[in-house]
Parts: structure tokens; C-alpha cells; sequence
């Protein structure tokens, strides 16, 4: 799921890779273009253990690879045209939540549903949003700090322990006004790098990911010697997260 704390004026080519880590830990990378009016926080809840430590989630800092989908995209080269175009309270009182300095940004783990209230109120969801999505009351979640403006936001990294190592997890929910939709329009390409029957429904690259990579910057995320996977969601589609098994 992708959500924000305060309503965005548009979000469109978001982008997202992930690939199994070791010890049962999942890689995400999520970049996306982002306009908004005030300060807000782009909130990923992931599928960790219940009770994971406040210290579970490692951030990876990509400031210094911009162009990490650039890149991936070379692998797919588009087919040839014919023809055509296209203020203080009791929560004071609480040990906040740590935040990390990543890039261009700050990011916070929290480990519950429950820990948001440790947060600034600025960077919450309504508490009754929570009520409607049942299933990510077992989450833990990420939390992006994100200043306004209109820009694309550089690849946001993080690697987390996974609930269940067996799945590889996208987080395609929309929460874009703090309400949740049936449906939901989708501007995404998710990017893999595994082995599975469910990925073979997928495009794969011709090219191993180091001939379009540069797999010293990404710090360890890709793999030079496996091929990528592409998935491209567009158009109104029920709105729900992404699974490969």
C-alpha cells in the first residue's frame, strides 16, 4: 500500500522493485513522481513479524543513484511504432519514534498501528482509515518525510524481515485523500528479481541486470547475474496490493 498523511495533487509513474534478501528479508526499492502543496509523509506498510523491533527495517540511501529504474528500463526497449502516438498533548510524553536521515529524505520505521501515535500528527493517517483496512493492523510500516513541491522522488530503499519469507511483496494499495476506493488508477511498473511460476507471467529482460545496472550503486539490491522481471499496471484496477509466491 502506498498512502499519504495529507491529500497529494498527483502521483503518477511510480516504480518498485524488490527482491529476496537473506534470512527471510524481502529488498524494496519505490520511486514515484510526486506533487503536493504541504510537508506529508508517504506511508508503506509492509508485512513484517508481529513485534518487530523498532530497529528491524535497514534504509538504503539511492541519492546517489537517481537513475536506478532509469537504467532498469533499458532493458526494455520499446517495440517499434507502427504508426500512430502515444499541538502538546499526552503523546508528548511518549518516546517518539527514531528517525533516519536517508537521501533527500527522513524515514521512520514504526513497528504497530498503534506506534503512530508517536509520530507527528502531521505525518498520521486518520485513525479510522485503519478501521477499513483490517489486514495491515498486523503491518509494520515505513514512513517517508517528504517536503512539498512537484518532483520525482528519488529511489526510496529499505530491506525488512518478512512475515512470510515464501512471498515476495508490492506495496500497490492506494490511500491518496485518506479514504480507501474499490478501485483505483494505476501509473506502476514493478520490477523483480526471482524465480517462481508466478513471475513467469511476466516480461523478462534479455539481458542480465548488469548490462543496464549499475550494481555497485545500488549497494548490494540487484544482482548482477540474474535477468529482470517487468510487470506495468495501468488503467483503473481494484485497488489491492501485489503478490508473487
Amino acid at each position: 500500500m502506498c498512502c499519504f498523511s495529507r491529500r497529494v495533487e498527483r502521483v503518477a509513474d511510480t516504480q518498485i522493485f524488490a527482491r529476496a534478501s537473506t534470512a527471510g528479508k524481502q529488498y524494496l526499492v519505490y520511486s514515484m513522481f510526486l506533487s503536493t502543496k504541504e510537508e506529508l509523509a508517504m506511508i508503506l506498510p509492509i508485512p513484517t513479524p508481529k513485534g518487530a523491533a523498532e530497529d528491524a527495517v535497514r534504509f538504503i540511501n539511492l541519492e546517489k543513484y537517481p537513475d536506478f529504474f532509469k537504467d532498469m528500463q533499458k532493458a526494455y526497449p520499446p517495440p517499434r511504432s507502427k504508426g500512430g502516438s502515444k499541538s502538546k498533548d499526552k503523546s508528548d510524553d511518549v518516546p517518539k519514534i527514531k528517525v533516519v536521515e536517508v537521501g533527500s529524505f527522513i524515514a521512520s520505521f514504526v513497528p504497530s498501528v498503534k506506534d503512530f501515535a508517536r509520530l507527528d500528527a502531521r505525518f498520521q493517517l486518520p485513525a479510522a482509515t485503519w478501521d477499513e483496512l483490517p489486514t495491515y493492523k498486523e503491518y509494520g510500516f515505513t514512513v517517508f518525510k517528504l517536503k512539498p513541491g512537484a518532483k520525482a522522488i528519488h529511489p526510496m530503499a529499505f530491506e525488512f524481515p518478512r512475515a512470510d519469507p515464501k512471498r515476495m511483496f508490492f506495496p500497490t494499495v492506494h490511500i491518496h485523500d485518506g479514504k480507501v476506493h474499490k478501485t483505483a488508477t494505476f501509473d506502476h511498473a514493478l520490477y523483480c528479481q526471482r524465480t517462481s511460476e508466478d513471475v513467469m507471467r511476466w516480461q523478462e529482460s534479455k539481458r542480465l541486470a548488469k548490462a543496464v545496472v549499475d550494481i555497485p550503486k545500488t549497494l548490494g539490491i540487484v544482482s548482477a547475474d540474474q535477468h529482470l522481471y517487468r510487470q506495468v499496471l495501468r488503467g483503473r484496477k481494484t485497488n489491492q496490493d501485489t503478490w508473487l509466491v
